[in-house]
């Protein structure tokens, strides 16, 4: 099965994770580093800054797709129109 995200296309067989993640600052310099939005929900509240959400896929064991959102809901949108693709 093909998967369209955003404008990329991906052969479901070779997907090996696929998942949504915030993207805070780490403190250093510019670095950032992606966490769950578990903790983001739970633990984080007000203790990081984040500055972004991505879907994430990854393919094998070392290459990686990211697609990056300004918002949440921009991408629970993404991962919707996803959704809606695996279905079928």
């Amino acid at each position: 099965m093909i998967l369209t995200i955003e404008d990329k296309q991906f052969d479901t067989k070779y997907i090996t994770q696929l998942y949504p993640a915030a993207v805070v600052k780490t403190g250093y310099e510019d670095e950032t580093t992606q966490v769950s939005l578990e903790w983001i929900e739970v633990e984080a509240k007000g203790k990081v800054e984040i500055v972004g959400y991505g879907l994430f896929v990854i393919m094998g064991e070392d290459e990686k797709y990211s697609f990056m959102f300004d918002t949440k809901k921009e991408m629970d949108a993404a991962a919707g129109r996803i959704a809606s693709q695996l279905k079928k």
